[in-house]
Formats: C-alpha cells, structure tokens, sequence
C-alpha cells in the first residue's frame, strides 16, 4: 500500500511537470508563430508590453487547461530573437504531440493504479530476479587493514598514446582516487564500462571520457550522437545508476558507424542545464546551418533510453554556447 502511494505521488508530479510542459511550449508557438511579439514594438513601458502580450494571447485562452499568468507573460518576453527567427513549427507541432501523447499514458496510469503497480513490480521481479540472485554472505569481522581504506591517497592518470590508466603509470591527472575505487570510461562509439582501480589498465584507444566513478555522487550525462553513419542525431540525458564491472553497456542504439558528437558530467540538474550549437554539413536546400539546442528541454531519463531526434541532417560537429550555473 505504501509503495502503491509512492507511485501514486511519483505520477502526479509527473503530470503536473508534463502539464507546464505542454502549456508552455502551447503558449510559446502561438507567440511566435502568430508574430504576437510584433505587437510590442511599439511599446514604451513594461506594463504596456504585458498588456500587449495578454491581449494578443486573448483569442487562444480557451485552448488552455488553466489561466495564462504574468508570469507566463513574463517567460514570453525573455524568448529571444534567434530562437524566434529559426522556430520550426512542424518541430514544435510534434513535441507537443509528444507531450499530449505523454500527458494521456499518465492520466491513464493514474486511472488504474493498481495495474500500474503490479506492473511496476513485474517490471521490478524481471530486471533484477533471475540471474541475479544474492552472491555474498552476511557475516561479522573484527579486523580492518587501514592500508585497504577507502581514503583518496592515489591519483588517477589516462595515458592517450597507450590506453591505458592507473595510478602508477605517466600521462594527464584524472584525479584524486583510491585503490578500493571505480573508473568509468565512454568510448567514441557509445559504449560505456566500470572497471576497478589499478596500477595499471587498459582501458580503449582513445576514450572521449575517463573519470573516477563513484555511486554516492550519481552525475548526469548530457550526450549527442549519430545513430550510424549517416543517420539520424539524437540528444539524451540519463545517470549510470547501478553497473556491472567491465560490462559493455551500449548507451546508443547498437548500430555500426555510431559515434558520440558531445558528452559532458555535471553533478546536478542546475549545471546540466546548458546551450550548444550544433552545426550542420552544407546540403543543397538546407537554409540553415545551425541549431541551438538547450539540454534543459529535455527529460532525464535511463542510460538505456535512445533520446530524442536532434537532426536528420549530417553533422559536422557541435560546439558549447553557454554553461549551466
């Protein structure tokens, strides 16, 4: 029963954020995509700008779910410029399909709760039953080897020109760790692993990513990547959670030719909030070359999600435009 309640509160926040979500992103495209910003123009104080606002907004209230605020007005005003003049309204159109799409599995879910909950249990018995089955053994010790402790008195270095990483080798400072810890690796191709600590390992050629994996301090993950060569681009957002040391987890679609354009950690949803510009190869009929994107849109969620479509156009790279706080 409690866990039942549990889900219950869990899917009611979940409504309430997809709610905003879509009333926003609503509110966004008919500012823009009816050029109501134009009707400012000519304004000359800050209350004249709201009034505007609000009054071009008036023929679409009843679309809405609850009433449009000031604030909502406020959010409106801080759009800017470049975003309004590259908006895609067909793109638009299908996130907030997306949303609604989203909006309707919740409230369904809400309906019935109990069936949601026994799933939710499946679920659970599938992904951690069989196969997984407890391997250690509870049982008191008395003595501790102090030279064993967990205390960060090594340092952790990445050497490019072999591949390999450990405390006892040369090449560029990864960072404090210690003999009992972690290191997690993002390969160019997708895929991820954790292995343990050591003098000295291989750990790929070339890595895009090597750090100090620790579980107390779950990071997230902001990625791009192309799904093959030649395909479509994706962007996610996710944290590693729980892994098995040296198991290859592919945190794209598994296709061949698949290769990550960005990655970056961040310890928390504040941080994680940044802008980049991702520029686009020249294609006849393609009129623009650039497309800011802004993580901060996009849910987090599984490392084993395959993200949202950026991009069905090649990409030539992608570069930073602003950092979270």
């Amino acid at each position: 029963m409690r866990t039942r309640d549990l889900l219950k509160a869990e899917l009611e926040i979940r409504l309430s954020e997809l709610n905003e979500k879509w009333h926003f992103s609503s509110l966004e495209k008919i500012f823009i995509e009816k050029r109501i910003y134009r009707d400012i123009e000519e304004c000359e104080t800050w209350e004249a700008v709201i009034a505007a606002i609000d009054k071009g907004l008036r023929p679409y209230k009843k679309r809405f779910k609850r009433a449009i605020t000031e604030e909502d007005i406020v959010r409106l005003t801080e759009i800017k410029i470049k975003r309004i003049s590259k908006y895609d309204v067909k793109r638009a159109d299908e996130a907030i399909k997306g949303l609604e799409a989203d909006i309707a599995e919740t409230e369904n879910n809400l309906k019935n709760l109990t069936r949601y909950s026994v799933a939710f249990f499946k679920e659970l018995k599938k992904k951690y039953g069989k196969g997984r089955e407890r391997r250690t053994k509870i049982q008191s010790f008395e003595k501790v080897v102090a030279t064993e402790a967990a205390v960060a008195t090594e340092t952790l270095y990445y050497n490019d020109d072999t591949g390999f990483a450990g405390y006892a080798i040369k090449g560029h400072k990864v960072g404090p760790c210690s003999r009992m810890d972690d290191i997690i690796v993002f390969c160019r191709d997708g895929t991820m692993k954790v292995t343990k600590v050591s003098d000295k390992a291989f750990v790929g050629e070339s890595p895009i990513h090597v750090a100090v994996f620790r579980k107390d301090e779950p990071l997230i993950y902001n990625m791009i990547y192309c799904d093959g060569r030649g395909g479509k681009t994706y962007v996610k957002r996710f944290r590693v959670g729980g892994v098995t040391r040296d198991k290859i987890y592919d945190l794209a679609q598994g296709t061949k030719g698949t290769r990550v354009l960005n990655l970056h950690a961040y310890p928390d949803e504040k941080s994680a909030k940044v802008t980049v510009i991702v520029h686009l190869r020249k294609a006849p009929r393609l009129r623009y070359l650039e497309l800011e994107l802004d993580f901060g849109e996009y849910d987090i969620k599984g490392r084993g999600s395959k993200g949202n479509i950026i991009t069905k156009h090649a990409v030539e790279r992608v570069a930073m435009h602003s950092r979270g706080e």
